[in-house]
Parts: structure tokens; C-alpha cells; sequence
């Protein structure tokens, strides 16, 4: 035991839970969710917590520590509860990629069905695009909302895509940007926990997980983003959500556009009934298993595409929140296109470079506080598996002026490559997991 500055008595001492972790042996409940409070509450130092956080990284952690430290992470804030809307919610989480608009026209379509859909969205950082930044290439639109706001927009229209207040697991918001600098970022059981309690925080009945792998991805390696998936399945499950995932391929980025408002344009035609083959996939795929979880395992989620049903529930969700989609979005001034130099197939377009190339034109941002420029990004015009011939456009860049243009293409050396045979295709899902 210690004691605080004010003389209260502490019922256990950080350098005792770093030991246990560290040994390999587990930490009791009662002492994992007071070190989880007392960091949030400042008695356990940021030095204390980085020592704790690389224990993890090495020793790991089982699965009901796991599921306490969430725990405990989700009580050091508030709890929503959308028990009063009258139907059920169902929500969806991606760890990230290139050209991962798939919320934007998922949340609309699920809500066709009666199904609410709160998606608390986040902004983007480094090479993977954000939600957040996407829908604000839209004129008027907003992402900060009350929680009154929310539950009426879930209430009338059904969706919402908006930003997460601060008050859902504060103590993760503090550990994340420790495990930023301290290189714990690939602690699979603080990963897990991270995502998992602000989603069980946000109060949704349902949860399905897009875990993504491959070179565009957060977790590279396919047996490690399984994983991590399992390990939300699990957690999920033991609070009381439905959860399942889908490990998805992310070494190709997904759908022709790469940026903000291309990608707005991406989403749209797929809510009308075209798009990308990968898109409308991956949205339809997830889609069944949101509304599988709410209960509607048969519903036509191709219908709702083709007869404008998703298209309504959209333009209501844009509109809601001040945004007019009817208002025309952002276009670079400046483009660039890049060629074939042969004739050939394309067999690989790296999503990592893709990203990067697309962050460099201002698509994204180097820390939190950078603007990001609507406007910049890469519409691809042929992906992995298409044949071309010599001039025929691969990719186009843009952006307001051509200043970032050299950068872009420099970091495109070496990410495409067209071959002489038709390359395999991989699945786009290559699993689904359900708990255990």
C-alpha cells in the first residue's frame, strides 16, 4: 500500500503490478483495475504505466485480463445507452487502410432496414485515410454532435457518422498516446482493449469487426491480424455485444479512389447502385453480418442498393447533420497521370505506397492538428489483375497545385508492377470469426 499527497491510503503500488507482468505471472483483478484508475486519475506516472505497457508487449496478457483492463478503461468515462430508440443497433469497426471509405455507405444501408447505426468515426493519421475527414469534404456537413443530437439523428433517420466525445474511456485516450511514444503500439491485448472500450462504451447491441492485413494495413502479418481479431471477438462477447469479424486483404487499396472527396464520390456510386466491385463487396459483405447480428439474417442488401432505398437513408444522414449532398464536391485543380511504359497486366498495386503517395498530396496528415486537403488523392484506373496497354492511364494524382507532386511519385516508384501473366487473385475476405 501508499498513500497519496493528501494522505490517503492507496490499496496497491504500480511497481508491484509492473513486476507481476513483467515475471510472466497475471495481475489480479482488483489490482489491474485500480492501476487502470489511478493512471487516469495521475497517481500512477506516465514512466509507470510505458514500464507496464512494454510487459504487456512482451509477456502479453489472457483473456480475462484482457477483458478487466477494458473494463476497467470503459468505467473511467461515460456509458451510452441507446436502450430508448425502440430497435435495435448494430455498429462496424475498421482498423484502417487505403481507400477504406466502406462506412460511408454501409451506415446508410443497414439503416434502411431499421437498424440504428452509431458510428462514432475518428480522423485520419499517417498513410490511412479518416471517416471524419472524408465526410467533411462535403459542404455544410458537421462532425461534432451532442448525445442528444445523436440518439434523435439515430431516432429519425437511423444512422449517424459523427466524432466520439471525450468523455468514452478517457484512459484510453491517455494510454494510446503513451503507447505512441514508448513503441507499444503492437501490444495486441492494449490494441484490443483500445478499440474494444470505446465501442463497448458507445452502447451498441452489435458489433462487427473489419480486421484488416497486408502491406496498407496496421497489422501487416495475417496470423497476427487474426489474432487481434479473435481477441475482439472475445472481448466483445464477454461485455455482452454480439461481435464478429471479417479478416479482410488490405496489400491492394481498396476501390479506385484514394483521398477524401473521391472517395465521397466512390460511396455515392455505390449507394446508387454502382462502383467498385471490391466496395460494394466488402459493404454488402458486412452489411449481412450487422443485420445477421440485429436479426435479419435474410435481408436482400443488394435490393436496398438497386432501388434507391440506401441512397434515401443518406442524403437524410448528410442532411441531418447540415451537409447538402447535393452540393459539389471538392476537385483538384492540378492532375497528373502516370502510363503504362508496356503492354501487360497489372500485378501489384502496394496500398502502403498508394497511402503514403496519397498522404504526400495532402490527403491526410502528419499529426493530429494538420488540415488535410480535400481535394488531393489517386483515382486509380486499373488494379491488379487488369490487362493494359503501352499509354494507357494506371493512376492519376492531384491536388490543389502540382508542389507535392514529385514527392507523391517518388514514394510510387516501386509500388506498381505490370508483368507478362495474369497475376492470382486473393479473396477480399479471407475469414470470418465468431466467438468461441
Amino acid at each position: 500500500m501508499s498513500a497519496t499527497e493528501n494522505g490517503a491510503v492507496e490499496p496497491f503500488d504500480a511497481v508491484d503490478v509492473i513486476r507481476a507482468k513483467r515475471d510472466g505471472g497475471r495481475v489480479p483483478e482488483d489490482a489491474l483495475r485500480w492501476m487502470i484508475d489511478a493512471y487516469t486519475r495521475d497517481y500512477v506516472a506516465d514512466a509507470q504505466m510505458a514500464a507496464f505497457a512494454m510487459a504487456v508487449l512482451l509477456n502479453g496478457m489472457d483473456r480475462d485480463e484482457i477483458r478487466v483492463m477494458t473494463d476497467a478503461m470503459i468505467a473511467s468515462g461515460e456509458r451510452m445507452s441507446f436502450a430508448g430508440l425502440g430497435k435495435p443497433t448494430a455498429d462496424k469497426h475498421s482498423t484502417g487502410g487505403v481507400g477504406d471509405k466502406i462506412t460511408l455507405p454501409l451506415a446508410p444501408l443497414v439503416a434502411a432496414f431499421g437498424v440504428a447505426v452509431p458510428q462514432l468515426s475518428g480522423r485520419g493519421l499517417g498513410h490511412t485515410g479518416g471517416t471524419l475527414d472524408k465526410l467533411e469534404s462535403i459542404p455544410g456537413w458537421r462532425a461534432a454532435l451532442s448525445n442528444d443530437e445523436m440518439t434523435a439523428q439515430l431516432r429519425d433517420v437511423g444512422a449517424v457518422i459523427c466524432a466520439a466525445g471525450s468523455g468514452l474511456a478517457p484512459a484510453d485516450k491517455r494510454l494510446y498516446a503513451l503507447r505512441d511514444v514508448t513503441g507499444t503500439v503492437e501490444a495486441i491485448p492494449l490494441i484490443a482493449s483500445s478499440i474494444m472500450s470505446k465501442k463497448i462504451a458507445e452502447g451498441t447491441d452489435a458489433l462487427v469487426l473489419d480486421v484488416k492485413f497486408g502491406s496498407g494495413a496496421f497489422m501487416k502479418d495475417f496470423d497476427r491480424a487474426r489474432e487481434l481479431a479473435r481477441t475482439m471477438v472475445e472481448l466483445g462477447t464477454d461485455s455482452g455485444v454480439r461481435t464478429t469479424a471479417l479478416l479482410t486483404d488490405m496489400d491492394t487499396p481498396l476501390g479506385l479512389a484514394i483521398g477524401n472527396a473521391n472517395e465521397v464520390r466512390e460511396s455515392v456510386e455505390v449507394l446508387a447502385g454502382g462502383g467498385p466491385a471490391d466496395v460494394v463487396e466488402l459493404t454488402v459483405a458486412l452489411a449481412r453480418e450487422m443485420l445477421a447480428l440485429a436479426g435479419q439474417p435474410d435481408a436482400d442488401v443488394e435490393a436496398a442498393l438497386r432501388d434507391g432505398r440506401a441512397m434515401d437513408a443518406w442524403r437524410r444522414m448528410i442532411e441531418a447533420q447540415g451537409g447538402d449532398p447535393d452540393a459539389p464536391l471538392p476537385v483538384p485543380a492540378e492532375t497528373h497521370v502516370v502510363t503504362a511504359p508496356r503492354d501487360g497486366y497489372v500485378t501489384r498495386m502496394d496500398a502502403y505506397g498508394f497511402g503514403v503517395a496519397a498522404w504526400r498530396l495532402g490527403a491526410g496528415r502528419a499529426r493530429a492538428e494538420d488540415p488535410v486537403l480535400h481535394e488531393a488523392g489517386i483515382d486509380l484506373h486499373a488494379k491488379p489483375g487488369d490487362r493494359v496497354a503501352a499509354g494507357q492511364p494506371l493512376f492519376t494524382i492531384g491536388g490543389p497545385d502540382d508542389s507535392r507532386f514529385a514527392r507523391a511519385l517518388e514514394v510510387l516508384e516501386g509500388a506498381w508492377e505490370i508483368g507478362d501473366a495474369e497475376p492470382d487473385r486473393s479473396p477480399l475476405v479471407r475469414e470470418r470469426i465468431t466467438a468461441s
